[in-house]
This record gives structure tokens, C-alpha cells and sequence, in this order.
């Protein structure tokens, strides 16, 4: 609208001048003879005004010509240049719609979008060459943790340097895409005719990316190392869709992180069952709570055999599949963020049964050991949360013993050593759960609030047979004593570990050997049984 209006102004200005001018000629034609009239008698000098005359109205006319001449195409340059620039604007504004659309604004790789499109055009190129592919899910190895600890925009650097080191070490018609946080994909084309050799360069590419990523990348002048996990999924033009294969890569990969860091996995016909069976527990997963979720107590007892408290462990009763173990569904609710609903299901019943057992005197010393999840734990607003729900339900917050794990409190130490000082002050307590297979130090445990240590089974397993594994549990016994905190040893399924754990100054036990899990009624029958366990 505005160029519009530019070229009507200016056009109006133009038919002003016009009429004016003819205006001005036609008084300069009528009026200018009767002047020379009266200012000469000479006839000759009257021919001669009248030609000068004629002269002076051609220049005027001249140069009211040309002015009017100059501001016009001036005009009219000015309303291109405009055009101009506004054509250039929307070229620009289209070309970021463009890049946003399809390219991750951090790294500049294809993101997800293109990808889909890119890999389609793979698996049709693939039926008329007749050559096999790969595509291969990366995921960087603990990056989640250098992200805490460094800052986003460390991250973001080590991404962006990543993302360079990947897309160098692939060839140019492949595609380097970012689909997640710290997750890409290769789709490589191409590989070879024959499914052996396609899969021996498929694995070769893993191991070249692995290879640049495990360089070191200066960050800030300091040094850090990576490493990624590879699952890799092989495609035919005849076979798969894209949808399919990069689900079967990304499954892989999961597979491959689950065995440890830098690890590389194949897709294969097991692991397209356990996708399936993966989606399927996903989807009755999203309808189990609360109804089909149970709270079972496994019982703790001390050195006399006399009933402290349980450690509440859930359990899942489908109505077809029937009860499905904690281990096929825990790390799917955590992957999912599920465990975040299911995480506050399982405290607030744990309080509203301490709740319960207080108006009782032969319950009302029994504590509960809740476990938390590491994602629970990481919400800014896990304080709060807990103690709204102990506010709540009226639970006696020292009845109340929240366990974490030793990989949860050595990221962030400050973070954790603040929220758990918060909930300590409230009079709950705190348990370190499976203490001796993570990683924490002496330092790091010395500055957290603990009231106990829990001995993983995996040491009382043969703890009566394996040298190494009794000098582990007497250390940790040591360790506990020497900093004040109760120890207690779980997966206690015989008289003789028990035993030993007892000679050696451990005197808190559960497992087995005392109970297993059980349902509330059965626990409470166990209670008013008054059951003693030598």
C-alpha cells in the first residue's frame, strides 16, 4: 500500500504542475502581447520581444519539463528500490521458515523432518540400485550429566562440535541428522549388494564415528572426553518403512547403551519382539495407575529379629498379563516420565499407612523405606512435593526413609546435599541404597545426610564363599560405624550370611531368609503374629 500511494502522490503532484502551467501559458499567450503593446511602438522591437519572448517560454517550458521529469523518475526509483528490498525480506523470511522447517537451528544438520523425507528417498533408491543400507542411532554417551555439572552452553558447544566430527567422518551423500537432545542419525546408502558386507561397513562407519567422538574437545581450556553408543538397523529397498527402521535403530541403540558405555548393536528379529512388547506395556502402562498398581513390604528386621519397618517395593497386576516384575516396567516408566505419577502414588501410600499404623501402639515405631527414582529426585520441585504429600496424609515424617542410589547423589553433589538437608530438617531420613557398586568418594559421602547404608545383595550373595565379597561387606560395616550410620544389608536368604553380617557388626537385615515381599494384609499378619526371626 505504501509504493501505491507513493506513485498516486506523485502522479496527483504532476497533474497540479500541468494545470498550473496551462494556466500560466495561456495568460503568458493572451496578456504578454497587449504588454509588448503598450511598452514598444516600434513594430520592429515588438517582432523581436515577441520572438524573445517565444524563446523565454520554451526554456521555461524546458526546465519545468525536465523538473518534473527528474522527480518523477525519482519517484519511481524509490517505489523499485522498495519493491526491491521488500522482495529481498520475503526471500529471506522464506529461506528461515525453510531452515527452521527442516534443519536444527544449534548444529545446522537435518532435523527429524528431513530426515523422514531423506531416508524415504534411501529405501527407493535402494529398490532400483539393489544395494543395501544402514541407519545408524547415536546416542552421546552421559551427556545428560556433563549438561548439569558444565551448563547448556558448554552442551551446546560440545554438540555442535560433535555434530561437525560425525558429518566429517561419513561420506558426503549421506545424511547426518539431529533428532533429539543428544541423540543423531546416519543414514548411509548404498553399503554393498550382499547383507554380510553391507553390515561389515555399516559397523565400520560406527566405529569411525566412535573414533573422532573419543577425541578430546577443548571446552573453556579444559579437557573433556566422549563417547557414544551405536545401534545400527540394515534396510533393503524391498523391506522396511521408515517409520520401522529408525524405531528398530533406536531400539538397538538402547540395547547397546544397556551393556555399557561405547557400545555398538544390530537390530534383529528379538529385538522386534521386545519393541513390540515394549509399545504394548507402554500403552497399559499409561492405565495402570492406580488401579492396577499394588504396594508389596518386604520386611526389615535387627539383630534380635524384631520387625523395624519394610521397604515398600511395587508391583503391577495386570488384569490379562497378570503381575509383571518391576524390572520390565520401572525403566520403561522412567524412559517414559511416568515414574513421576507413579513416584508420588507409592509415597503418598506409604504415608497414609504410617499414617495408619500410628494409631496403633504396637505399630507406631514402624518406619517405611521408600526408593526414588533418579528422575523424581532431579525435579526442582521434589522438596515441596514430598513434604505437601507427609503434610497431607499427617505421616510422621521420622517414620518416613527416602533411599537413593549412589549414581543419583554424585552428579550435582551441592543440588543434592540442599534438598536433602531441606527434608532432613523435617525429621525424615535417608537411606543409600546398593552403597559399593556405584562410584560415589569418601569425601562425597562424608557431606551427605545420611542415616543408613544399605549393603547391595549382590555382595551378600556370597558373602560366606567369596573372599573378595566379605572384604567389601566388612569394609562398608567399617565405614558405616566410623561415620555414625546405621547399616543394613539386603538380600539375606540364608542363616549363615546372616550370621556372618552379625559377627561383623551389621545388624539390620532384609531379605529372604525373613521375608519376601508381601502384600499389607500379610505384613500386618506378620506383625500381630509378633514373629522373631533368629
Amino acid at each position: 500500500m505504501g509504493d501505491q500511494d507513493s506513485i498516486l502522490d506523485a502522479k496527483a503532484g504532476v497533474l497540479r504542475v500541468v494545470l498550473a502551467y496551462a494556466a500560466f501559458a495561456a495568460l503568458w499567450i493572451l496578456l504578454s502581447d497587449e504588454a509588448l503593446g503598450f511598452l514598444f511602438r516600434d513594430p520592429d522591437l515588438i517582432v523581436k520581444a515577441s520572438q524573445a519572448k517565444g524563446w523565454v517560454f520554451v526554456a521555461i517550458t524546458a526546465v519545468l519539463l525536465y523538473g518534473l521529469l527528474i522527480r518523477l523518475v525519482g519517484r519511481l526509483n524509490q517505489s523499485l528500490r522498495r519493491e526491491l528490498a521488500s522482495e529481498a525480506e520475503r526471500r529471506h523470511a522464506e529461506e528461515q521458515v525453510h531452515n527452521l522447517s527442516f534443519y536444527d537451528s544449534l548444529t545446522s544438520l537435518p532435523n527429524r523432518r528431513l530426515l523422514f523425507d531423506r531416508l524415504g528417498q534411501s529405501l527407493l533408491g535402494g529398490r532400483r540400485s539393489d544395494t543395501r543400507g544402514a541407519v545408524l542411532f547415536i546416542d552421546l554417551d552421559g551427556f545428560r550429566a556433563l549438561n548439569d555439572t558444565r551448563g547448556h552452553e558448554v552442551g551446546d558447544r560440545m554438540l555442535v562440535e560433535i555434530a561437525r566430527r560425525i558429518a566429517a567422518s561419513v561420506h558426503r551423500e549421506d545424511t547426518v541428522a539431529r533428532v533429539g537432545s543428544d541423540e543423531f542419525v546416519v543414514v548411509a546408502n548404498g553399503l554393498s549388494p550382499e547383507r554380510d558386507a553391507a553390515a561389515v561397513a555399516a559397523r565400520e562407519i560406527a566405529e569411525r564415528i566412535q573414533a573422532v567422538v573419543r577425541q578430546p574437545l577443548d571446552v573453556d581450556g579444559q579437557e573433556v572426553l566422549g563417547s557414544v553408543s551405536v545401534g545400527i538397523s540394515m534396510f533393503s529397498g524391498a523391506e522396511g518403512t521408515v517409520d520401522e527402521l529408525l524405531k528398530q535403530a533406536d531400539a538397538s541403540m538402547f540395547e547397546a547403551r544397556s551393556r555399557g558405555r561405547g557400545g555398538i548393536h544390530f537390530f534383529d528379529v528379538a529385538m522386534q519382539a521386545a519393541l513390540e512388547e515394549r509399545v504394548r506395556l507402554e500403552g497399559w502402562l499409561s492405565k495402570a495407575l492406580p488401579d492396577q498398581l499394588r504396594l508389596y513390604y518386604q520386611m526389615q528386621v535387627d539383630c534380635s529379629g524384631t520387625i523395624q519397618g519394610a521397604e515398600v517395593l511395587i508391583r503391577w497386576l495386570h488384569p490379562e498379563r497378570g503381575m509383571i516384575p518391576p524390572c520390565d516396567f520401572i525403566p520403561l516408566a522412567e524412559e517414559t516420565g511416568m515414574i513421576l505419577p507413579i513416584g508420588r502414588w507409592v509415597l503418598e501410600t506409604a504415608c497414609r499407612q504410617l499414617k495408619a499404623w500410628e494409631a496403633v501402639p504396637a505399630t507406631r515405631h514402624l518406619r517405611l523405606s521408600v526408593n526414588v527414582s533418579a528422575r523424581q529426585f532431579r525435579q526442582d520441585d521434589f522438596v515441596r512435593e514430598v513434604l505437601d504429600v507427609v503434610e497431607q496424609t499427617g505421616a510422621d515424617p521420622a517414620n518416613l526413609k527416602l533411599e537413593l542410589t549412589e549414581s543419583m547423589v554424585v552428579e550435582n553433589i551441592d543440588q543434592v546435599v540442599d534438598k536433602m538437608a531441606r527434608l532432613k530438617a523435617m525429621g525424615i531420613q535417608f537411606s543409600l541404597d546398593d552403597f559399593g557398586t556405584g562410584f560415589s568418594s569418601l569425601s562425597c559421602l562424608r557431606r551427605l545426610p545420611l542415616d543408613q547404608l544399605k549393603i547391595d545383595q549382590s555382595f551378600v550373595r556370597d558373602v560366606t564363599e567369596n573372599a573378595n565379597d566379605a572384604a567389601i561387606v566388612r569394609t562398608i560395616i567399617a565405614l558405616g560405624q566410623s561415620l555414625g550410620l546405621e547399616v543394613i544389608a539386603e538380600g539375606v536368604e540364608t542363616a549363615e550370611q546372616r550370621n556372618f553380617l552379625a559377627v561383623h557388626g551389621c545388624s539390620n537385615y532384609q531379605g529372604y531368609h525373613f521375608s519376601r515381599p508381601v502384600p499389607l494384609e500379610e505384613f500386618e499378619l506378620q506383625l500381630g503374629q509378633g514373629r522373631r526371626h533368629p
